[in-house]
């Protein structure tokens, strides 16, 4: 029953997107040298608070930030740096970010990253089954994850944190559902905000597209799948959840290491 449940609340999730993307004129940060970077705030959770604006966001890559840009990640207090990708990817992209900057690196389940991308070469269909057995592996998610929540809870009250991959869709949009899930907010929300990624990388996707076609030799429908965010990937991660755990809560709970106290310690910093 509850596995059901969690698709019957991912149906409609239409409206609350493009909701999402109208509000995208407060939520974006407008970055020289990154994309997908906005901010988790504004969401209203299921019995009517609302996500603090200006305290949590998310991005793609950060490797190439401009001396603005980092400026304008200093107007907004930004001094915590959670990275979600892999040992290489980190090493052969780092994070430029303010001196000063709390940074810690989580590649839990990352390490082949690489072999994935290669897989799809020879991919027979539309590639969606590849991108779902990858969202449907929750083992590394609690390492992975683990240490972002500490730094959450943790955070100081004049300070914000960033966490960020290399896309900012999978690792990242699977973090910010865990986080978002835990302060109360309802799952066609939380979708929305994962399936806007393909309104924030707009422009990128369609440069990575035609890259990956030429230089990869990828088919077209396999390269536009392997850069969405679909819902039925972030489904794919939830429902493995519910399935293994019994519910996304007792997940939090024995995985991420959540205590009761700790999800009140959550709302009572990221809600208003």
């Amino acid at each position: 029953m509850k596995f059901l449940s969690i698709l019957l609340l991912s149906v409609c999730v239409t409206g609350a997107a493009k909701a999402q993307i109208v509000d995208s004129a407060k939520r974006k940060v407008d970055l020289i040298g990154a994309v997908n970077f906005r901010d988790l705030g504004g969401y209203t959770t299921a019995d009517g608070h609302h996500v603090k604006w200006g305290k949590v966001y998310r991005s793609a890559d950060m490797s190439k930030l401009t001396d603005d840009d980092l400026a304008e990640l200093n107007r907004r207090n930004i001094a915590y740096d959670v990275d979600l990708r892999g040992t290489q990817e980190a090493k052969q992209a780092p994070d430029r970010m303010n001196p000063n900057t709390d940074y810690i690196l989580c590649p839990a389940g990352s390490e082949n990253v690489g072999n994935m991308m290669s897989s799809f070469k020879n991919v027979k269909g539309d590639g969606d089954s590849i991108l779902i057995t990858y969202y449907s592996n929750i083992t590394p998610l609690a390492d992975r994850y683990k240490p972002m929540f500490g730094k959450l809870l943790n955070l100081p009250a004049d300070k914000s944190l960033v966490f960020h991959c290399t896309a900012g869709k999978d690792r990242t949009g699977i973090g910010a559902a865990l986080l978002l899930y835990s302060l109360g907010v309802p799952y066609d929300t939380i979708m929305s905000d994962y399936e806007a990624t393909n309104y924030y990388r707009t422009a990128e996707n369609e440069k990575t597209e035609k890259l990956m076609v030429q230089a990869m030799k990828l088919d077209e429908r396999v390269a536009k799948n392997v850069m969405a965010a679909k819902k039925e990937y972030l489904d794919a991660t939830f429902n493995e959840i519910i399935k293994k755990y019994g519910s996304v809560d007792n997940y939090l709970k024995t995985q991420i290491g959540l205590s009761d106290k700790d999800i009140k310690t959550l709302k009572k910093k990221y809600l208003d």
